[in-house]
Order: structure tokens, then sequence, then C-alpha cells
């Protein structure tokens, strides 16, 4: 396989473990908010906390497989880069919720985890965390 072909690979399998935590975490979100009407910032975070959590253990074991980084450090690398991807996502989720734009949480989320999803956390797993 070319380097062309592996990083798009990678990308592939990037994008396949982050819907399946982007799921986990919108669902908690959604149901922190309109069930038991937590403000929708600490939902975002506990939403994008589980998800990460998920995502963990979805990149580590299948979409980055093989990376050179024990798994040790790989955990520890992780919880760096989603600590900051926690922060960035539920300060642009306020931010685009409460600012003149009033977007509904649940937009600001979606233009939001987009937003991450394809620069800041993409760049730094595959290239920090779980570097081949």
């Amino acid at each position: 396989m070319s380097k062309k072909d592996f990083w798009l690979y990678n990308l592939f399998r990037h994008q396949a473990a982050g819907i399946t935590a982007t799921a986990i975490d919108f669902g908690t979100t959604i149901f922190l908010t309109e069930t038991f009407l937590l403000w929708y910032g600490y939902s975002n975070a506990a939403g994008a906390f589980l998800g990460a959590v998920i995502n963990f253990f979805i990149s580590s074991f299948w979409a980055f497989k093989g990376s050179k980084n024990k798994l040790k450090n790989q955990m520890y690398k992780y919880a760096i880069v989603s600590t900051g991807s926690l922060i960035l996502n539920t300060v642009l989720v306020v931010l685009l919720t409460d600012s003149a734009l009033h977007f509904d949480y649940r937009v600001s989320k979606v233009i939001t985890a987009v937003f991450i999803a394809w620069t800041y956390n993409f760049l730094l797993m595959r290239n920090y965390v779980f570097k081949k």
C-alpha cells in the first residue's frame, strides 16, 4: 500500500471511529440536556468525555492499530489531545449558542464537531498519539 493510500486508509478508519464516538457523544449530550435538564455546556463536556473514552479504544485497537507507541504512552498522549479537544468543543459550542448567532446547541455541536474532527483531532491522533 502506498503512503498516499495508507494515509487515506487511516483517515477512513479514524472517521469511522469518530462517527461511533460522535454518536455516543451527541446521544449523551442530548439525553442529559433534554431528560435531566442539565445546561448544554455541562452535557456537552460529559458527552465529549464519554465519546473520547470510546474513541480511544476503537482508535487504539482498530483505526491506528500497529502504532509504535506503547498503550500506556498512547493513553497519556490521548488524554492530552482529548482534553484540548474537550475544551475546544465546549467553548465553541457555548460561543456559537450564546453569541449573537444564537444557534440551537445541537446545531452548534454539529458545526464544532465537524470542524474539530477534520482538523485538530485527526492531525494530532495520527501524527502524535498513534504515530507509526
